[in-house]
């Protein structure tokens, strides 16, 4: 990887690993632009939508001391879901675009499909191990990296933890409180175990990933072919070579 340099441009699978990117818009935007959520925009940076019945909320506040930079509020009934500051973009669009359709406005529904899986289905169809003890269930990534943990007795009833062996900036968590609707867990979790890779310029991702062999990084511009068929057969290559390691 020191072959590529801070600018360009990359896919990195798997997607849990690839750090947040740099593009909140694309968690915002369609909702100010498509469904004409309100916006406000103060000087701290902190920008906050409102749907334009004001049951649902969606906060981006980077300067938060916490690292939980994304809040999404719903009212009667009450629930939540926080992402931390290197989760992953695109799951996190997956989940806020498709809030219109909970609030059966299903302008756009052609463009913003939702998942068709389950969590559980998402997990088998991407290789993720799963089991259960006293009424919690636990998914894990196949790496070991990345845990999905369904506890229905606790206020936070699914927790997603990640981190590179705990490794520097590679932290990240994503939770949901009870009463949050299943098909919203599922929507984030689907688009976060997918296989295909995220485009990210290398430097957005953690320093520690780059070098890691958990991860893959295939740069875009210098493919010799169509850069996702390159991304693919490098996943084919990686994952024969790692099953003939464990034999």
């Amino acid at each position: 990887m020191s072959a590529l340099a801070d600018n360009d441009l990359v896919l990195v699978s798997p997607r849990y690993l690839a750090g947040s990117g740099s593009k909140p818009a694309n968690a915002l935007g369609p909702l100010i632009h498509l469904f004409h959520w309100h916006h406000h925009d103060p000087a701290s940076g902190h920008i906050g939508l409102d749907s334009p019945c004001g049951t649902l909320f969606v906060d981006f506040e980077p300067a938060r001391a916490d690292g939980m930079w994304w809040t999404i509020r719903h009212h009667e009934p009450y629930w939540q879901a926080q992402f931390s500051r290197q989760t992953p973009i695109e799951a996190i669009a997956a989940v806020t675009q498709a809030l219109p359709q909970l609030l059966d406005d299903m302008r756009h529904a052609d463009r913003i499909p939702l998942a068709p899986y389950t969590i559980a289905q998402s997990a088998a169809l991407n290789s993720w191990s799963s089991h259960g003890e006293d009424g919690t269930t636990v998914h894990t990534s196949p790496d070991g990296h990345c845990v999905l943990t369904h506890e229905p007795s606790s206020e936070l009833t699914w927790r997603i933890r990640n981190s590179l062996y705990e490794g520097f900036d590679t932290k990240w968590s994503a939770t949901f409180t009870v009463d949050t609707p299943e098909p919203v867990v599922a929507q984030f979790f689907a688009h976060l175990t997918s296989i295909v890779p995220v485009e990210r310029i290398f430097g957005e991702v953690p320093f520690l990933v780059r070098d890691s062999a958990s991860a893959l990084i295939t740069p875009v511009r210098s493919a010799a072919v169509n850069p996702h068929t390159h991304h693919a057969i490098a996943q084919a290559d990686q994952a024969y070579t790692d099953q003939r390691r464990r034999r």
